[in-house]
């Protein structure tokens, strides 16, 4: 049985039990890798703008390595050009801490909270699911209630990611 690491260098996070219960919810079985790095509102809105034409801050970004895999379990041998250390590299998140300063704060919840629900978030695009059509987007919806479900059960708030 395998594992979803998310390695963040610049913060000691504790994503454990957030990496166990997004690697349940998936169904997957290889040892998967994700990386985290924090970013100005400045320095988002220039990725933003850069990768994806849109010239404004967000609150998350996701830059997936692989194509094609919402809802497939991950293979070692299918995905030999992504091997990381043992681990296949599924692809980064960037997070801004002022988004999710001003999101908490909007919703009436902890930062850790919201920066743990964009984390969720920033995974399912690392692993395909989209929300531009309605239809994928009730899709990703249900993928992170389900995740938020077991890391908050006493609650029933999710935010919404800006993208």
């Amino acid at each position: 049985m395998g594992k979803l690491v998310l390695e963040c260098l610049e913060r000691k996070l504790k994503l454990k039990r957030l990496a166990k219960a997004v690697y349940r919810v998936l169904g997957q079985k290889a040892k998967l890798k994700a990386e985290i790095v924090f970013e100005s509102e400045d320095g988002i809105r220039v990725l933003n703008r850069d990768e994806r034409g849109v010239d404004k801050s967000t609150d998350v970004l996701s830059f997936p390595t692989l194509d094609g895999i919402k809802g497939k379990v991950l293979r070692k041998e299918d995905c030999v050009t992504e091997m990381d250390g043992g681990y296949i590299f599924i692809g980064s998140i960037v997070l801004c801490d002022d988004k999710i300063k001003e999101q908490a704060e909007d919703i009436g919840h902890s930062e850790e909270r919201e920066r743990n629900y964009l984390i969720v978030h920033g995974l399912l695009h690392l692993f395909g699911y989209d929300h531009i059509k309605e239809k994928d987007k009730a899709e990703m919806r249900a993928k992170e209630k389900q995740v938020i479900d077991i890391l908050y059960p006493e609650e029933n708030l999710t935010s919404g990611a800006e993208n």
